[in-house]
């Protein structure tokens, strides 16, 4: 098998378990606990999201791996996506701030998600994929988990409208 079949078929079958995971385990609590305790859970996820700066240490992946159309972009997004993380975590009991973080890190982290999507395969990555070195399971195990739970926190935030008036009433307590 080539490098970029068996990347290919790594990635595909990260997110099925991720989502297999998810069904039997991780959505029945996410929706069994109130929004914000779900939504910092997540939130708690993200915050690990500075990690994404290895793909631009030196010696950490290889050094064909396209930093300039790849790399670069991919760590200093996911930098900025796990601080607004951090931030949600920290204004919990500012309401009216967290919420504005928790939609922030879910925006910026689905948006660089997407968008690292979009640049490895300009970049041909897949064909790449050992050049990815000790970084090689974040995009197989670490992103599709990341993907899912922006695509949940989501859900979460549209599917309880009586949450609106929560956050209603949390800005009139604060």
């Amino acid at each position: 098998m080539s490098p970029e079949t068996i990347f290919n078929l790594h990635l595909i079958l990260g997110y099925v378990a991720w989502l297999l995971c998810f069904g039997v385990y991780v959505m029945p609590r996410l929706k069994s606990m109130d929004l914000v305790a779900a939504q910092r859970a997540i939130a708690t996820l993200h915050s690990f999201r500075f990690f994404g700066l290895v793909f631009i240490l030196p010696g950490v992946v290889g050094p064909n791996l396209p930093i300039a159309g790849f790399a670069t972009f991919a760590a200093y997004w996911d930098l900025a996506t796990g601080v607004l993380a951090i931030l949600a975590l920290l204004t919990v009991r500012i309401r009216p701030l967290f919420w504005l973080f928790v939609v922030a890190f879910n925006l910026v982290g689905i948006v660089d998600l997407i968008l690292d999507y979009y640049h490895a395969i300009q970049v041909g990555l897949p064909a790449l994929a050992g050049q990815l070195g000790a970084t090689y399971a974040i995009p197989i195990i670490y992103v599709p988990v990341l993907m899912i739970t922006h695509v949940v926190a989501f859900y979460l935030l549209l599917r309880q409208p009586k949450e609106v008036r929560v956050f209603a009433s949390d800005a009139a307590a604060s």
